[in-house]
Protein backbone atom coordinates (compact mmCIF):
# COMPACT_ATOMS: atom_id res chain seq x y z
CA UNK A 1 0.00 0.00 0.00
CA UNK A 2 2.74 2.40 0.88
CA UNK A 3 4.66 1.62 -2.51
CA UNK A 4 1.35 2.56 -4.21
CA UNK A 5 0.79 5.86 -2.27
CA UNK A 6 4.59 6.65 -3.32
CA UNK A 7 4.12 5.58 -7.15
CA UNK A 8 1.33 7.63 -7.45
CA UNK A 9 2.49 10.89 -5.90
CA UNK A 10 5.54 10.93 -8.51
CA UNK A 11 3.57 9.44 -11.10
CA UNK A 12 0.18 11.19 -10.64
CA UNK A 13 0.67 13.10 -13.93
CA UNK A 14 1.29 10.05 -16.12
CA UNK A 15 -1.84 8.64 -14.46
CA UNK A 16 -3.82 11.81 -15.55
CA UNK A 17 -2.37 11.82 -18.79
CA UNK A 18 -3.26 7.96 -19.64
CA UNK A 19 -6.94 8.55 -17.99
CA UNK A 20 -7.70 11.35 -20.50
CA UNK A 21 -6.39 9.36 -23.56
CA UNK A 22 -8.20 6.22 -22.70
CA UNK A 23 -11.55 8.70 -22.41
CA UNK A 24 -10.38 10.35 -25.68
CA UNK A 25 -10.34 6.93 -27.22
CA UNK A 26 -13.47 5.80 -25.91
CA UNK A 27 -14.68 8.68 -26.98
CA UNK A 28 -13.72 8.24 -30.87
CA UNK A 29 -14.93 5.06 -30.81
CA UNK A 30 -18.25 5.70 -29.88
CA UNK A 31 -18.09 8.65 -32.53
CA UNK A 32 -17.47 6.11 -35.34
CA UNK A 33 -20.42 3.71 -34.00
CA UNK A 34 -22.83 6.14 -34.13
CA UNK A 35 -21.71 7.88 -37.25
CA UNK A 36 -21.94 4.54 -39.05
CA UNK A 37 -25.96 4.09 -37.82
CA UNK A 38 -26.08 7.47 -39.19
CA UNK A 39 -24.68 6.81 -42.50
CA UNK A 40 -26.82 3.33 -42.98
CA UNK A 41 -30.38 5.53 -42.16
CA UNK A 42 -29.52 7.77 -45.64
CA UNK A 43 -30.73 7.32 -48.94
CA UNK A 44 -28.95 6.11 -51.49
CA UNK A 45 -27.52 9.63 -53.53
CA UNK A 46 -26.63 10.93 -50.17
CA UNK A 47 -24.16 7.30 -49.44
CA UNK A 48 -22.66 7.95 -52.87
CA UNK A 49 -22.12 11.67 -52.07
CA UNK A 50 -20.32 10.65 -48.60
CA UNK A 51 -18.49 7.78 -50.05
CA UNK A 52 -16.98 9.77 -52.48
CA UNK A 53 -15.75 12.54 -50.19
CA UNK A 54 -14.13 9.91 -47.80
CA UNK A 55 -10.67 9.43 -49.03
CA UNK A 56 -10.69 13.28 -49.63
CA UNK A 57 -11.43 14.02 -46.27
CA UNK A 58 -9.12 10.96 -44.88
CA UNK A 59 -5.80 12.54 -47.01
CA UNK A 60 -6.61 15.70 -45.50
CA UNK A 61 -7.27 14.34 -42.44
CA UNK A 62 -3.40 12.78 -42.17
CA UNK A 63 -1.49 15.64 -43.55
CA UNK A 64 -3.29 17.58 -40.46
CA UNK A 65 -2.26 14.86 -38.07
CA UNK A 66 1.22 14.33 -39.26
CA UNK A 67 1.86 18.25 -39.35
CA UNK A 68 0.39 18.43 -35.72
CA UNK A 69 2.39 15.50 -34.44
CA UNK A 70 5.42 17.00 -36.18
CA UNK A 71 5.39 20.25 -34.87
CA UNK A 72 4.15 18.82 -31.24
CA UNK A 73 7.28 16.44 -31.41
CA UNK A 74 9.41 18.56 -32.96
CA UNK A 75 8.53 21.29 -29.98
CA UNK A 76 8.79 18.71 -27.17
CA UNK A 77 11.66 16.96 -28.25
CA UNK A 78 13.67 20.57 -28.49
CA UNK A 79 12.23 21.29 -25.16
CA UNK A 80 13.11 18.38 -23.17
CA UNK A 81 16.83 17.37 -25.08
CA UNK A 82 17.43 21.05 -26.74
CA UNK A 83 17.22 24.44 -25.40
CA UNK A 84 14.13 23.99 -23.12
CA UNK A 85 14.82 26.20 -20.14
CA UNK A 86 14.47 23.35 -17.49
CA UNK A 87 16.64 20.74 -19.40
CA UNK A 88 17.98 18.08 -17.02
CA UNK A 89 21.74 17.76 -17.14
CA UNK A 90 22.33 15.39 -14.27
CA UNK A 91 22.60 11.59 -15.78
CA UNK A 92 20.81 8.68 -13.35
CA UNK A 93 23.47 5.43 -13.40
CA UNK A 94 22.63 2.61 -11.52
CA UNK A 95 25.36 1.30 -9.75
CA UNK A 96 25.98 -1.87 -11.62
CA UNK A 97 26.57 0.41 -15.14
CA UNK A 98 28.89 2.47 -12.67
CA UNK A 99 31.04 -0.88 -11.72
CA UNK A 100 33.95 0.12 -10.16
CA UNK A 101 34.54 -2.13 -6.90
CA UNK A 102 36.42 -0.67 -3.71
CA UNK A 103 39.07 -3.29 -4.66
CA UNK A 104 39.66 -1.58 -7.66
CA UNK A 105 40.77 1.70 -5.90
CA UNK A 106 44.63 1.73 -6.51
CA UNK A 107 46.75 4.57 -4.62
CA UNK A 108 44.69 6.24 -2.37
CA UNK A 109 44.39 4.29 0.89
CA UNK A 110 44.17 7.32 3.38
CA UNK A 111 41.55 8.93 1.53
CA UNK A 112 39.59 5.39 1.36
CA UNK A 113 39.95 4.51 5.13
CA UNK A 114 38.23 7.86 5.21
CA UNK A 115 35.64 7.26 2.77
CA UNK A 116 34.51 3.77 4.26
CA UNK A 117 33.28 5.26 7.32
CA UNK A 118 30.64 7.67 4.96
CA UNK A 119 29.73 4.27 3.51
CA UNK A 120 29.27 2.55 6.43
CA UNK A 121 26.63 5.25 8.14
CA UNK A 122 25.17 5.52 4.70
CA UNK A 123 24.72 1.43 5.02
CA UNK A 124 23.20 1.09 8.46
CA UNK A 125 21.28 4.40 8.87
CA UNK A 126 19.48 2.51 12.12
CA UNK A 127 22.41 2.39 14.30
CA UNK A 128 23.37 6.01 13.90
CA UNK A 129 19.54 6.70 14.71
CA UNK A 130 19.58 4.70 17.78
CA UNK A 131 22.60 7.17 19.13
CA UNK A 132 20.49 9.96 17.90
CA UNK A 133 23.25 10.71 15.04
CA UNK A 134 22.47 12.42 11.88
CA UNK A 135 23.89 11.26 8.27
CA UNK A 136 26.04 13.50 6.69
CA UNK A 137 24.79 15.66 3.75
CA UNK A 138 27.84 16.04 1.76
CA UNK A 139 31.54 15.06 0.91
CA UNK A 140 33.60 17.26 -0.84
CA UNK A 141 36.80 15.94 -2.44
CA UNK A 142 39.61 18.51 -3.10
CA UNK A 143 42.91 17.89 -4.86
CA UNK A 144 44.74 18.36 -8.59
CA UNK A 145 43.58 16.87 -11.55
CA UNK A 146 43.80 13.26 -12.30
CA UNK A 147 44.08 12.06 -8.96
CA UNK A 148 41.16 9.87 -8.62
CA UNK A 149 38.31 11.63 -6.60
CA UNK A 150 35.54 10.86 -9.87
CA UNK A 151 37.38 7.22 -9.55
CA UNK A 152 36.39 6.89 -5.81
CA UNK A 153 32.44 8.55 -6.21
CA UNK A 154 32.34 5.68 -8.44
CA UNK A 155 33.17 3.15 -6.22
CA UNK A 156 30.88 4.86 -2.90
CA UNK A 157 28.44 4.59 -5.43
CA UNK A 158 29.16 0.46 -6.08
CA UNK A 159 29.82 -0.24 -2.31
CA UNK A 160 26.54 1.73 -0.99
CA UNK A 161 24.33 0.04 -4.18
CA UNK A 162 22.17 2.98 -3.85
CA UNK A 163 21.12 4.91 -7.00
CA UNK A 164 23.62 7.55 -8.33
CA UNK A 165 22.97 11.23 -10.28
CA UNK A 166 25.95 12.11 -12.12
CA UNK A 167 25.89 15.79 -12.99
CA UNK A 168 28.97 18.32 -13.82
CA UNK A 169 28.85 21.92 -12.39
CA UNK A 170 28.82 23.85 -15.67
CA UNK A 171 25.81 21.90 -16.35
CA UNK A 172 23.46 24.03 -13.92
CA UNK A 173 24.84 28.03 -15.72
CA UNK A 174 22.37 29.16 -18.21
CA UNK A 175 22.26 32.31 -20.10
CA UNK A 176 18.61 32.66 -18.36
CA UNK A 177 18.01 33.78 -15.11
CA UNK A 178 16.91 30.52 -12.88
CA UNK A 179 17.91 28.15 -15.31
CA UNK A 180 20.56 26.61 -13.17
CA UNK A 181 18.32 26.81 -9.86
CA UNK A 182 15.79 25.37 -11.97
CA UNK A 183 18.29 22.51 -12.95
CA UNK A 184 19.01 22.35 -8.79
CA UNK A 185 15.78 21.73 -7.40
CA UNK A 186 15.10 18.95 -10.90
CA UNK A 187 18.29 17.32 -9.34
CA UNK A 188 17.13 17.35 -5.79
CA UNK A 189 13.51 16.23 -6.36
CA UNK A 190 14.81 13.39 -8.80
CA UNK A 191 17.46 12.65 -5.91
CA UNK A 192 14.60 12.47 -3.42
CA UNK A 193 12.17 10.62 -5.37
CA UNK A 194 15.15 7.31 -5.58
CA UNK A 195 15.78 7.57 -2.19
CA UNK A 196 12.19 6.76 -0.95
CA UNK A 197 12.55 4.02 -3.74
CA UNK A 198 15.45 2.37 -2.65
CA UNK A 199 16.36 3.56 0.81
CA UNK A 200 18.92 6.57 -0.07
CA UNK A 201 20.88 8.14 -3.34
CA UNK A 202 24.22 9.73 -4.15
CA UNK A 203 24.56 12.73 -6.09
CA UNK A 204 27.92 13.19 -7.48
CA UNK A 205 28.58 17.10 -8.94
CA UNK A 206 32.33 16.98 -10.54
CA UNK A 207 34.24 20.74 -10.75
CA UNK A 208 31.71 21.73 -8.34
CA UNK A 209 33.30 25.03 -8.16
CA UNK A 210 31.68 26.27 -11.42
CA UNK A 211 28.52 26.74 -9.04
CA UNK A 212 30.45 27.03 -5.58
CA UNK A 213 32.25 29.85 -5.61
CA UNK A 214 31.61 33.08 -3.72
CA UNK A 215 28.49 34.72 -4.37
CA UNK A 216 28.73 37.95 -6.97
CA UNK A 217 27.44 41.34 -6.90
CA UNK A 218 25.06 42.05 -9.42
CA UNK A 219 26.12 44.37 -12.17
CA UNK A 220 24.69 45.53 -15.67
CA UNK A 221 21.78 43.98 -16.96
CA UNK A 222 21.51 41.72 -13.65
CA UNK A 223 24.54 39.69 -14.48
CA UNK A 224 25.56 37.56 -11.18
CA UNK A 225 21.65 36.93 -10.65
CA UNK A 226 21.73 33.92 -12.23
CA UNK A 227 24.99 32.58 -10.48
CA UNK A 228 24.14 33.93 -7.35
CA UNK A 229 20.28 32.10 -7.43
CA UNK A 230 21.96 28.50 -8.46
CA UNK A 231 23.82 29.09 -5.16
CA UNK A 232 21.33 29.44 -3.12
CA UNK A 233 19.40 27.08 -4.52
CA UNK A 234 21.92 24.55 -3.75
CA UNK A 235 22.77 25.83 -0.11
CA UNK A 236 18.52 25.10 0.58
CA UNK A 237 18.99 22.26 -1.07
CA UNK A 238 22.18 20.91 1.13
CA UNK A 239 20.47 22.56 4.52
CA UNK A 240 17.20 24.81 4.02
CA UNK A 241 14.57 25.21 6.15
CA UNK A 242 13.28 21.60 4.84
CA UNK A 243 14.28 18.92 7.68
CA UNK A 244 13.16 15.83 6.10
CA UNK A 245 15.98 13.44 6.17
CA UNK A 246 15.61 11.37 2.94
CA UNK A 247 19.24 9.42 3.01
CA UNK A 248 20.44 11.93 0.12
CA UNK A 249 24.38 12.60 0.38
CA UNK A 250 25.77 15.04 -2.36
CA UNK A 251 29.35 13.82 -3.30
CA UNK A 252 31.55 16.58 -4.82
CA UNK A 253 35.14 16.76 -6.52
CA UNK A 254 37.23 20.23 -7.15
CA UNK A 255 40.78 21.23 -8.40
CA UNK A 256 40.56 24.52 -6.95
CA UNK A 257 41.38 25.36 -2.80
CA UNK A 258 38.63 25.21 0.05
CA UNK A 259 39.24 28.74 0.56
CA UNK A 260 38.30 29.61 -2.93
CA UNK A 261 34.26 28.70 -2.56
CA UNK A 262 31.94 30.08 -0.86
CA UNK A 263 31.81 29.78 3.01
CA UNK A 264 28.42 29.12 3.72
CA UNK A 265 28.68 26.04 1.50
CA UNK A 266 31.83 25.11 3.24
CA UNK A 267 30.10 25.78 6.55
CA UNK A 268 29.51 22.24 9.03
CA UNK A 269 25.79 20.73 8.01
CA UNK A 270 26.68 20.84 4.26
CA UNK A 271 29.52 19.69 3.64
CA UNK A 272 30.46 17.65 6.61
CA UNK A 273 33.57 16.07 5.24
CA UNK A 274 36.51 16.97 3.47
CA UNK A 275 38.67 14.54 1.62
CA UNK A 276 42.15 15.67 0.30
CA UNK A 277 43.02 13.80 -2.74
CA UNK A 278 46.72 14.10 -3.15
CA UNK A 279 49.23 12.41 -5.37
CA UNK A 280 50.29 8.94 -4.13
CA UNK A 281 53.59 8.47 -2.24
CA UNK A 282 56.18 5.77 -2.97
CA UNK A 283 53.91 2.70 -1.94
CA UNK A 284 50.83 3.84 -3.98
CA UNK A 285 53.05 4.54 -7.24
CA UNK A 286 54.36 0.86 -6.89
CA UNK A 287 50.87 -0.67 -6.45
CA UNK A 288 49.48 1.86 -9.29
CA UNK A 289 52.50 0.20 -12.13
CA UNK A 290 51.56 -3.51 -11.00
CA UNK A 291 47.75 -2.41 -11.22
CA UNK A 292 48.24 -0.91 -14.62
CA UNK A 293 51.27 -3.49 -15.97
CA UNK A 294 48.96 -6.79 -15.42
CA UNK A 295 46.52 -5.01 -18.01
CA UNK A 296 49.29 -5.17 -20.79
CA UNK A 297 51.28 -8.04 -22.01
CA UNK A 298 55.15 -6.81 -20.11
CA UNK A 299 58.69 -7.87 -19.70
CA UNK A 300 58.40 -9.84 -15.89
CA UNK A 301 61.76 -8.71 -15.18
CA UNK A 302 60.75 -4.96 -15.15
CA UNK A 303 60.92 -3.43 -11.23
CA UNK A 304 57.46 -1.62 -10.11
CA UNK A 305 59.67 -0.05 -7.66
CA UNK A 306 62.15 1.48 -9.80
CA UNK A 307 59.95 2.98 -11.49
CA UNK A 308 57.87 4.39 -8.66
CA UNK A 309 60.75 5.80 -7.65
CA UNK A 310 61.77 7.74 -10.84
CA UNK A 311 57.55 8.79 -10.84
CA UNK A 312 57.45 11.15 -7.67
CA UNK A 313 54.99 13.97 -8.29
CA UNK A 314 53.11 11.54 -11.02
CA UNK A 315 49.10 11.33 -10.38
CA UNK A 316 47.42 8.04 -10.86
CA UNK A 317 46.61 9.35 -14.27
CA UNK A 318 49.91 10.11 -15.62
CA UNK A 319 50.86 6.47 -14.29
CA UNK A 320 47.95 5.18 -16.49
CA UNK A 321 48.94 7.61 -19.17
CA UNK A 322 52.92 6.57 -18.73
CA UNK A 323 51.42 2.67 -19.34
CA UNK A 324 49.44 3.76 -22.37
CA UNK A 325 52.46 5.03 -24.14
CA UNK A 326 54.39 2.48 -23.62
CA UNK A 327 52.19 0.01 -24.75
CA UNK A 328 51.31 2.04 -28.43
CA UNK A 329 55.54 2.46 -28.58
CA UNK A 330 55.57 -1.62 -28.33
CA UNK A 331 52.50 -1.77 -31.13
CA UNK A 332 54.44 1.02 -33.34
CA UNK A 333 58.00 -0.96 -33.00
CA UNK A 334 56.10 -3.92 -33.77
CA UNK A 335 57.25 -5.83 -30.14
CA UNK A 336 55.37 -8.28 -27.97
CA UNK A 337 55.82 -6.58 -24.71
CA UNK A 338 56.48 -4.11 -22.99
CA UNK A 339 59.89 -2.98 -21.67
CA UNK A 340 61.45 -1.29 -19.66
CA UNK A 341 62.95 0.72 -21.65
CA UNK A 342 59.41 1.76 -23.65
CA UNK A 343 58.25 2.57 -20.06
CA UNK A 344 61.58 5.21 -20.14
CA UNK A 345 60.50 6.54 -23.66
CA UNK A 346 56.85 6.84 -22.62
CA UNK A 347 58.26 8.64 -19.30
CA UNK A 348 60.34 11.21 -21.57
CA UNK A 349 56.79 11.60 -23.54
CA UNK A 350 54.29 12.30 -20.40
CA UNK A 351 57.19 14.77 -18.46
CA UNK A 352 58.90 16.26 -21.20
CA UNK A 353 56.67 15.79 -24.31
CA UNK A 354 56.77 14.60 -27.76
CA UNK A 355 59.88 14.71 -29.98
CA UNK A 356 59.86 17.94 -31.63
CA UNK A 357 61.08 17.98 -35.28
CA UNK A 358 62.89 20.72 -35.22
CA UNK A 359 66.13 20.17 -37.06
CA UNK A 360 69.31 21.95 -35.06
CA UNK A 361 72.15 22.19 -37.06
CA UNK A 362 75.59 21.48 -36.08
CA UNK A 363 76.70 24.44 -34.39
CA UNK A 364 73.27 24.62 -32.38
CA UNK A 365 73.30 21.00 -31.31
CA UNK A 366 77.21 21.45 -30.40
CA UNK A 367 76.11 24.66 -28.30
CA UNK A 368 73.23 22.99 -26.50
CA UNK A 369 75.33 19.95 -25.41
CA UNK A 370 77.44 22.02 -23.64
CA UNK A 371 74.43 23.94 -22.02
CA UNK A 372 72.86 20.74 -20.79
CA UNK A 373 76.18 19.29 -19.54
CA UNK A 374 76.37 22.60 -17.31
CA UNK A 375 72.91 21.54 -15.85
CA UNK A 376 73.92 17.92 -15.21
CA UNK A 377 77.23 18.20 -14.21
CA UNK A 378 76.00 20.85 -11.40
CA UNK A 379 72.60 18.88 -10.67
CA UNK A 380 74.87 15.80 -9.63
CA UNK A 381 77.35 17.25 -7.63
CA UNK A 382 75.62 19.86 -5.88
CA UNK A 383 71.97 18.85 -5.36
CA UNK A 384 70.82 17.22 -1.87
CA UNK A 385 67.63 15.63 -2.86
CA UNK A 386 67.71 14.92 -6.99
CA UNK A 387 69.46 11.78 -8.99
CA UNK A 388 70.21 13.52 -12.66
CA UNK A 389 68.24 10.40 -14.38
CA UNK A 390 68.56 12.02 -18.23
CA UNK A 391 70.37 14.32 -20.19
CA UNK A 392 69.29 15.15 -23.76
CA UNK A 393 69.89 16.55 -26.75
CA UNK A 394 66.59 16.14 -28.43
CA UNK A 395 64.55 18.59 -28.83
CA UNK A 396 60.68 18.27 -27.16
CA UNK A 397 58.02 20.73 -26.42
CA UNK A 398 59.91 23.75 -28.27
CA UNK A 399 63.26 23.37 -26.32
CA UNK A 400 66.65 22.64 -27.95
CA UNK A 401 67.70 20.03 -25.25
CA UNK A 402 66.83 19.38 -21.16
CA UNK A 403 68.39 17.74 -18.29
CA UNK A 404 65.76 15.53 -15.84
CA UNK A 405 66.38 15.46 -12.23
CA UNK A 406 63.47 13.86 -10.21
CA UNK A 407 63.82 13.34 -5.99
CA UNK A 408 64.04 10.26 -4.70
CA UNK A 409 61.06 10.79 -2.34
CA UNK A 410 58.59 13.44 -2.09
CA UNK A 411 59.18 16.77 -0.41
CA UNK A 412 56.68 18.52 0.80
CA UNK A 413 58.71 21.54 3.09
CA UNK A 414 61.89 21.95 1.21
CA UNK A 415 65.07 23.89 2.74
CA UNK A 416 67.21 26.38 2.06
CA UNK A 417 69.81 24.07 0.48
CA UNK A 418 66.97 22.66 -1.91
CA UNK A 419 66.26 26.36 -3.21
CA UNK A 420 70.43 27.02 -3.71
CA UNK A 421 70.90 23.77 -5.88
CA UNK A 422 67.93 24.50 -8.30
CA UNK A 423 69.09 28.10 -8.81
CA UNK A 424 72.48 26.67 -9.84
CA UNK A 425 71.45 24.18 -11.71
CA UNK A 426 69.36 26.66 -13.29
CA UNK A 427 72.48 28.77 -13.75
CA UNK A 428 74.25 25.48 -14.84
CA UNK A 429 73.59 25.83 -18.43
CA UNK A 430 74.31 29.70 -18.94
CA UNK A 431 77.82 29.53 -16.75
CA UNK A 432 78.70 26.42 -19.28
CA UNK A 433 78.37 28.58 -22.54
CA UNK A 434 80.52 31.36 -21.00
CA UNK A 435 83.16 29.34 -20.02
CA UNK A 436 83.36 27.43 -23.24
CA UNK A 437 82.42 29.86 -25.76
CA UNK A 438 82.61 33.25 -24.23
CA UNK A 439 79.49 34.28 -24.78
CA UNK A 440 75.67 32.74 -24.36
CA UNK A 441 72.48 32.51 -25.72
CA UNK A 442 68.72 33.28 -25.31
CA UNK A 443 68.62 29.56 -24.76
CA UNK A 444 68.96 30.89 -21.05
CA UNK A 445 65.66 31.99 -21.35
CA UNK A 446 63.40 29.96 -19.40
CA UNK A 447 66.35 28.94 -17.03
CA UNK A 448 66.49 32.71 -15.44
CA UNK A 449 63.16 32.77 -15.39
CA UNK A 450 62.75 29.56 -12.78
CA UNK A 451 65.42 30.64 -11.11
CA UNK A 452 64.08 34.43 -10.65
CA UNK A 453 60.57 32.86 -9.10
CA UNK A 454 62.78 30.40 -6.86
CA UNK A 455 64.88 33.25 -5.74
CA UNK A 456 61.94 35.98 -5.38
CA UNK A 457 60.32 33.11 -3.28
CA UNK A 458 63.04 32.96 -1.09
CA UNK A 459 62.73 36.84 -0.01
CA UNK A 460 59.83 37.57 -0.54
CA UNK A 461 57.55 34.32 1.16
CA UNK A 462 60.62 32.12 3.35
CA UNK A 463 62.47 34.75 4.73
CA UNK A 464 65.90 33.29 3.55
CA UNK A 465 67.22 36.97 2.51
CA UNK A 466 70.93 37.82 3.33
CA UNK A 467 69.38 41.21 5.19
CA UNK A 468 66.92 38.72 7.42
CA UNK A 469 63.44 40.43 5.79
CA UNK A 470 60.89 38.30 7.72
CA UNK A 471 57.38 38.19 5.78
CA UNK A 472 55.23 37.59 2.99
CA UNK A 473 55.59 40.36 0.74
CA UNK A 474 53.18 38.76 -1.60
CA UNK A 475 50.31 38.83 0.34
CA UNK A 476 51.12 42.58 0.79
CA UNK A 477 49.25 45.10 -2.22
CA UNK A 478 52.59 46.69 -3.24
CA UNK A 479 51.49 49.64 -2.51
CA UNK A 480 51.77 49.29 1.05
CA UNK A 481 55.41 48.15 0.68
CA UNK A 482 57.79 50.88 1.40
CA UNK A 483 60.53 51.50 -1.70
CA UNK A 484 63.20 50.91 1.04
CA UNK A 485 61.77 47.88 1.65
CA UNK A 486 61.45 47.10 -2.11
CA UNK A 487 65.62 48.14 -2.55
CA UNK A 488 65.76 45.62 0.19
CA UNK A 489 63.91 42.77 -1.38
CA UNK A 490 65.25 43.29 -4.78
CA UNK A 491 69.09 43.31 -3.24
CA UNK A 492 68.64 39.84 -1.44
CA UNK A 493 67.39 38.52 -4.43
CA UNK A 494 70.61 39.18 -6.79
CA UNK A 495 72.21 38.45 -4.02
CA UNK A 496 71.03 34.94 -4.07
CA UNK A 497 71.61 35.04 -8.01
CA UNK A 498 75.01 36.01 -7.88
CA UNK A 499 76.52 33.81 -5.48
CA UNK A 500 74.99 31.14 -6.63
CA UNK A 501 76.62 32.02 -10.22
CA UNK A 502 79.70 32.41 -8.60
CA UNK A 503 80.04 29.22 -6.90
CA UNK A 504 78.59 27.35 -10.31
CA UNK A 505 81.63 28.69 -12.30
CA UNK A 506 83.90 27.85 -9.64
CA UNK A 507 82.51 24.03 -9.79
CA UNK A 508 82.59 24.37 -14.06
CA UNK A 509 86.32 25.73 -14.23
CA UNK A 510 87.44 22.91 -12.52
CA UNK A 511 86.08 20.50 -13.81
CA UNK A 512 86.83 21.82 -17.84
CA UNK A 513 87.86 17.56 -18.77
CA UNK A 514 84.76 16.38 -17.32
CA UNK A 515 82.80 18.83 -19.09
CA UNK A 516 84.48 18.06 -22.76
CA UNK A 517 83.89 13.86 -22.18
CA UNK A 518 80.27 14.56 -20.87
CA UNK A 519 79.78 16.82 -23.96
CA UNK A 520 81.03 14.28 -26.66
CA UNK A 521 79.06 11.50 -24.88
CA UNK A 522 76.10 13.62 -25.59
CA UNK A 523 76.73 14.61 -28.99
CA UNK A 524 77.39 10.74 -29.65
CA UNK A 525 74.40 9.43 -28.34
CA UNK A 526 71.81 12.34 -28.14
CA UNK A 527 70.70 10.98 -24.90
CA UNK A 528 72.19 9.77 -21.53
CA UNK A 529 69.99 7.75 -19.15
CA UNK A 530 70.25 7.29 -15.44
CA UNK A 531 73.55 4.47 -15.37
CA UNK A 532 75.38 6.10 -17.96
CA UNK A 533 75.16 9.63 -16.46
CA UNK A 534 76.57 7.66 -13.57
CA UNK A 535 78.93 5.47 -15.00
CA UNK A 536 80.59 8.59 -16.18
CA UNK A 537 80.99 10.71 -13.46
CA UNK A 538 82.18 7.40 -10.86
CA UNK A 539 85.15 7.78 -14.02
CA UNK A 540 86.45 11.02 -12.67
CA UNK A 541 85.51 9.84 -9.04
CA UNK A 542 82.83 12.12 -8.37
CA UNK A 543 79.73 11.50 -6.04
CA UNK A 544 76.59 12.95 -5.25
CA UNK A 545 76.32 14.80 -2.14
CA UNK A 546 74.83 13.38 0.29
CA UNK A 547 70.98 12.88 0.30
CA UNK A 548 68.84 15.01 2.86
CA UNK A 549 65.38 14.93 3.62
CA UNK A 550 64.48 18.46 2.59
Amino acid sequence: MNKLKKFIKYNWLKIIGITVGVTMLVGLVTLIIVGVKNFLTLESFYKKMTLASVPLQLFMGVIQAFTFASIYMGFHYWFMFGGGVAKMGQKKVKPEQVNVKWSDVIGMEGMKREVAEVISLLRDRTHLKMVGGRIIKGLLMVGPPGCGKTYLAKAIATETGMPFLAAVGSEFIGMFVGVGATKIRNLFKEARMLAEYHGGCLIFIDEIDTIARPRVGVSGLGGGMSYNATVNQLLTELDGLSHTENNIVVVAATNVPEDQLDPALMRAGRFDRKIYVGKPGLKDRKDLFDFYLKKVSCDPEIKTDVLAQKAVGFSPADIANMVREASLIVVRNKQKQVTYKDLSEAYDRVVFGLKSQIVLSEKERYWTAYHETGHAIIAYLTHPTDDVIKASIVPRKGALGYVGHRPTEEIHAPSSDWFFANIKTCLGGYAAEKIKFGQTTSGVTSDFNYATKLAHSMVCRYGMGESGMIGDFCALNQGNVSEETKRKLDDDMQKIMTKCLREVEEILTAERELIEHFASELLRKDELEFDEIVEIFEKYGKERPANTAL
